[in-house]
């Protein structure tokens, strides 16, 4: 579902949300396509995606009564179909997934936006490697589609390519 590197260079705008939760360096990006469509992805500096770290399992299971694999929409137009069948409605705040990694650290995925999720992406529980070597593209977690009168604010309280950049250069500079 998300796009190559160029066509989400072109297509889709790049927003951030830095250290979810309080959580240092645990941070997210949230892909929006001209159409509303939102991809929920890896930040480039999420721990996950830094070298050394091996993913151990991801679990879409959020609690004992809500999985994010059981969310299914279908249909021929699931635009129409999303609100009346299934598709499960998230909050900003809304885990997606967990994610261990080999060094015994456990990671919650977060939507970081309010809508309606679409899809999740089942290729990455049988191959995690390509939730790092490309986090943006094949890699990515789920799609979320806001409310279309939510859709312009969806993106209130997310950064910026600029404004997460100069968030990655205090963090570089308070640590050095």
């Amino acid at each position: 579902m998300a796009a190559a590197r160029g066509g989400a260079e072109r297509y889709f705008t790049r927003w951030y949300k830095p250290d979810v939760k309080g959580r240092p360096c645990e941070d997210f990006c949230v892909l929006q396509h001209s159409n509303r469509i939102c991809v929920i992805t890896l930040a480039e500096a999420h721990p996950l995606l830094q070298s050394g770290k091996t993913i151990k399992s991801i679990n879409y299971q959020i609690s004992a009564n809500c999985s994010r694999l059981q969310n299914k929409v279908s249909g021929k137009s699931k635009r129409v179909r999303l609100f009346d069948l299934g598709a499960q409605f998230l909050t900003e705040l809304a885990p997606l997934c967990r994610i261990s990694s080999s060094d015994g650290e456990e990671y919650t995925i977060y939507s970081c936006i309010r809508g309606r999720l679409i899809e999740v992406n089942e290729n990455i529980l049988s191959n995690p490697a390509i939730l790092q070597e490309k986090p943006s593209t094949e890699g990515y977690i789920a799609v979320v589609l806001p409310k279309f009168e939510e859709s312009k604010s969806v993106t209130q309280g997310l950064l910026t390519q600029k404004e997460y950049e100069e968030v990655l250069l205090k963090r570089l500079n308070s640590s050095s």
